[in-house]
């Protein structure tokens, strides 16, 4: 009864969100930015071929949210709603990527900033909670993980990225991506195949100084694990 309570308060709740975004409110579309800005932008930045593209197709998405909402009529939830849109845009920008081969930016390439002064995106992204030695450990699993996951086929990689890392149930994955049930578990079982393929094949043949201890490659291969689940 608590479950089903805490259902219909979040449902009333999330309609409210959607009145005031249809009325104009400025307030609540911030509220919706502070929400869903981070988790849109971690899909998006594993849907890309350059991650670096993710912060400006973010935007974009929340364009499309603000311009769409009027259209908005809640034959799915605003979450399922605003996750479709993301994975359309990100799917059009990896067409618009493919056309035009941009170069890549890896996360070690060097940037300036208005002051002139030079910085990379690596020692921005670095956490004080942890020793040199797991910061390196971590960024390391996690650059790998990230690559793989871009080698495997789209529709494979969206329903891994969803379950896995997003943690949306079957069902949600399903009316996000507007397929069957059936579609889903088929789409989930080989993209884990597929992941766990990648960074078993990318640990056999990276350099042997640059090898993980074999147990860390093993763990990492297991999709689900901390290191994929928290990317």
């Amino acid at each position: 009864m608590s479950d089903l309570a805490s259902a219909i308060g979040i449902r009333a709740e999330e309609q409210s969100l959607v009145a005031e975004l249809q009325a104009g409110s400025e307030q609540a579309f911030a509220l919706l930015i502070a929400q869903y800005s981070h988790p849109i932008y971690s899909l998006i930045a594993r849907s890309l071929r350059d991650p670096a593209d993710a912060a400006d197709v973010t935007q974009e998405v929340f364009v499309k949210v603000f311009r769409s909402i009027s259209g908005f009529h809640g034959e799915a939830s605003l979450r399922t709603w605003i996750y479709r849109i993301a994975l359309h845009e990100a799917s059009n920008q990896r067409r618009w990527w493919g056309r035009h081969k941009r170069q890549e930016l890896t996360i070690d390439a060097p940037l300036e900033n208005e002051e002139g002064e030079t910085f990379c995106l690596a020692d921005a992204l670095a956490t004080g909670d942890a020793s040199p030695y797991e910061c390196v450990a971590r960024s390391e699993t996690r650059t790998h993980v990230e690559a793989a996951l871009r080698t495997i086929p789209e529709p494979f990689r969206e329903v891994v990225v969803l379950r896995e890392i997003e943690g949306f149930g079957y069902e949600e994955i399903a009316e996000i991506l507007n397929v069957n049930l059936g579609t889903v578990k088929s789409r989930l079982t080989r993209g884990r195949a597929a992941l766990r393929e990648a960074l078993l094949k990318d640990a056999a043949t990276r350099p042997q100084g640059q090898q993980a201890h074999p147990s860390r490659n093993r763990d990492a291969a297991k999709v689900g694990h901390p290191e994929v689940g928290t990317l």
